[in-house]
């Protein structure tokens, strides 16, 4: 089934679930290179498993943005998120 085709609700609220993952295990990589709960080199993985969520969760965001005749309030809302997402990346990412 096409991605075009789904519920735009369902694929906004899966959009944020894993952005929303990816945000969390990008802090729990930041807290451990600082607080040292666990080795880092075994750790270091985890960074690029969240920035790989968020950058999926962004793809599907612009996905919704580019498709035509969705209710502006989805729409809307789906522009905060992008924002978001992409705030959350480069913050991440200068990290």
């Amino acid at each position: 089934m096409s991605w075009m085709l789904k519920d735009e609700s369902k694929l906004l609220r899966n959009a944020f679930l894993v952005g929303l993952f990816g945000i969390l295990v990008c802090l729990i990589s930041l807290f451990n290179r600082n607080m040292h709960f666990f080795d880092y080199a075994h750790g270091a993985w985890l960074t690029g498993i969240g920035i790989g969520a968020q950058l999926f969760s962004l793809s599907i965001t612009v996905l919704l943005l580019r498709k035509r005749g969705i209710d502006p309030e989805i729409k809307g809302r789906t522009q905060r998120m992008t924002v978001a997402l992409t705030v959350a990346l480069l913050f991440f990412f200068i990290i």
